[in-house]
């Protein structure tokens, strides 16, 4: 997808790129800074921006179109450093490609005294925007070493890009994570062009008309989006305020029209991509040769689509937005999420079951059914069930307008069966590209009981205190794909390092004895991990007393604080945890007391936890699901509740008597 412009380093589908940052020796300007940009300089620090470590005093885009659509954009902005750390907001680049071309980037340092300093030709660097080995992309950024960016100064950037051809939407990123003071959008259209606009997180500006077809937005004094020290967020991308400009044949007016346009517009572009070839068809009925239903046609070809196909970007120009055929990515078996969207597409359409492209974004909530627009960073595919078809293991289903069900399935992840959906698409929203029936659709949320662990512990208790033990864990679904995931991306050493470290949240001074992880082949089979530890001084000694913590191993609670919530809670994911642990006694201790159980059941999540004693053990057992993934702000209080009797129980201690 095209790059957001200011500040934001993200690419098509979502794939962030490292910034470089470095200091550079200040040059007094060949050439004077412009004047809008003295202007802006001049523009005193607001009050609102006291504790900022930088803020926008001036960002503008003038977005010009001609009669065939085709956009530059330049962009003017102005930044006050106000501390250190606040140089990375006054990054001054601009990216482009073989479709989009960079007419200019230039940058000027306006002093705290009034001097100005610009940086020259040897000052700028131009590299590849990614540097992860498995991207080979022809997008590029070319960078400003701002001179003297230091706190008091004001640095000013100008760029200007000519948009790709094959595009007519700009997403305005109104809102930053340090304050703006004045920021505009100017939209400069051909005779007889239109546009429509789309807000989100914020009220609908009505635009200034400051010449014939020529349109202006204009906000002054846009608040920071901090979410430091503010827990239990949605991602920011989610959270800031934006809005979506579009020109040309897309800009229709109405939500649903132009959630329509949108869909349509992925369907020309990936028209024809899917389209099986003989080897492709006789692959997928091989796949599929006696399976009886539905899902095992499904889960077939799912799994060889999981497994065959590697994830590898190549993308040049256009190919950061449309698939590749999908001849190409079977001969070649690699592909990008569209890549691989395409083939389990091109396969499912060779044995008889129709499927279609989803644009959607890993973040929750960035894809926002009030503001129609191409903004996504990820690609899936939506499985069109049959009527008569009707099988629990397919569990994440959404339902279209005119009544048709899709199975949502993320080809990419490989780690997560289908029928089953990766954690971080529930709840979230995505584009149905379905031509003339395309349409905004709401993810789903899945039951509890399709994720989650299963935790069982045996430990012995010695008089001096050291805990031993063994634990016996079973994570499904999602939960499992995690753990999937951990494994294909770790070695043995890692492994080790990584789980000894969470152990010893809950156990100070553990070794980890031994591991094994069985992982089953089948993804809808849960994955075991069994592992074993040793822990001294666990209980501690007061004279005849021992004390012991029933809860052996792992956290559910979470960090939250007092103050008025204005932000949703973001609960993560759904799922549903049991934990089984029993401790033997130590010879000659029996147990005095026991800390109260825990008993709190809410509309979007419970959490129960009993004690008791069996024989010479101390048996602690406790349920922990959760049934949404995000919460309004006015559900805090019932938040605070249960983090509060989660805590209390984590902390219970038992009180051992020696007789």
């Amino acid at each position: 997808m095209q790059p957001p412009r200011h500040l934001l380093a993200l690419s098509a589908f979502g794939v962030s790129c490292l910034l470089l940052v470095s200091n550079v020796t200040a040059e007094r300007a060949k050439e004077p800074a412009p004047d809008w940009a003295v202007t802006a300089a001049k523009t005193p620090t607001p009050s609102n921006a006291k504790d900022a470590p930088a803020v926008i005093l001036f960002d503008e885009y003038l977005i010009t179109v001609d009669a065939q659509n085709h956009a530059v954009e330049r962009e003017r902005s102005a930044v006050r450093i106000l501390k250190p750390q606040g140089r990375r907001h006054a990054d001054c680049a601009a990216w482009y490609d073989i479709d989009s071309k960079l007419d200019y980037i230039r940058s000027w340092t306006i002093t705290a005294d009034g001097r100005q300093l610009q940086a020259m030709e040897p000052d700028f660097t131009d590299y590849g925007a990614y540097e992860d080995p498995v991207m080979q992309m022809t997008e590029r950024v070319r960078r400003a070493k701002s001179p003297a960016s230091d706190p008091g100064n004001v640095v000013i950037c100008e760029t200007e890009v000519r948009y790709r051809p094959y595009m007519s939407e700009e997403e305005w990123n109104i809102q930053q994570s340090i304050p703006i003071v004045s920021e505009a959008l100017e939209l400069d259209l051909a005779p007889g062009g239109h546009f429509a606009a789309a807000w989100r997180k914020l009220p609908p500006i009505k635009p200034i008309e400051v010449g014939p077809n020529r349109i202006r937005w204009e906000i002054k004094d846009m608040p920071a989006l901090d979410l430091e020290n503010l827990h239990a967020t949605p991602g920011w991308e989610a959270l800031a305020a934006r809005m979506s400009v579009k020109w040309g044949d897309d800009a229709v007016e109405g939500k649903d029209n132009q959630w329509r346009a949108v869909g349509q517009w992925t369907t020309s572009l990936e028209e024809h991509r899917p389209d099986p070839t003989p080897e492709i068809t006789a692959k997928a009925q091989e796949l599929t040769a006696g399976a009886t239903d539905f899902y095992t046609k499904l889960s077939r070809i799912a799994d060889f689509v999981q497994k065959n196909i590697r994830y590898f970007i190549v993308m040049r120009g256009i190919g950061g937005w449309q698939a590749h055929p999908a001849a190409d990515i079977y001969r070649k078996h690699y592909g990008d999420c569209k890549d691989k969207a395409t083939i389990a597409i091109s396969m499912l359409q060779a044995v008889g079951i129709h499927a279609v492209y989803m644009p959607v974004d890993t973040t929750r909530g960035v894809v926002d059914p009030d503001e129609p627009s191409i903004t996504g960073n990820h690609m899936i595919a939506a499985i069109e069930i049959p009527p008569d078809v009707n099988d629990p293991r397919l569990m994440a289903v959404a339902k279209a307008k005119d009544g048709k069900r899709y199975l949502i399935f993320d080809p990419t992840n490989e780690h997560t069966a289908i029928g089953n959906l990766p954690y971080y698409l529930q709840g979230g929203y995505g584009t149905l590209a379905a031509g003339p029936a395309s349409q905004v659709l709401a993810l789903p949320v899945l039951q509890p009981d399709a994720s989650g662990t299963e935790q069982k512990g045996l430990f012995t208790l010695s008089a001096d205190g050291t805990l031993t033990g063994s634990v016996d864990a079973f994570h499904s679904g999602s939960e499992g794909a995690e753990f999937r995931e951990f494994l294909k991306e770790t070695d043995d050493k890692e492994r080790r390092e990584v789980w000894e470290h969470y152990v010893a949240s809950s156990l100070p001074g553990v070794t980890l004895d031994a591991f094994q992880f069985t992982q089953p082949t089948a993804l809808d089979k849960p994955l075991e991990f069994h592992y074993k530890v040793t822990a001294g001084q666990y209980a501690h000694n007061a004279g005849p007393l021992m004390l012991v913590r029933p809860r052996v191993i792992g956290s559910y609670s979470r960090s939250f604080d007092s103050k008025p919530r204005t932000l949703p809670i973001n609960l993560v994911a759904t799922g549903h945890w049991h934990d089984s642990y029993d401790i033997t006694l130590p010879p000659g201790y029996v147990v005095d007391e026991m800390p109260d159980p825990a008993s709190i059941d809410l509309d979007f999540a419970s959490y129960h936890s009993s004690i008791s004693v069996k024989g010479n053990q101390l048996h602690y057992d406790r349920e922990y699901i959760v049934r949404q993934v995000e919460l309004p702000p006015d559900k805090a209080d019932d938040f605070r509740r249960l983090e509060s009797a989660i805590v209390a129980d984590e902390r219970g201690t038992a009180v051992l008597k020696k007789q």
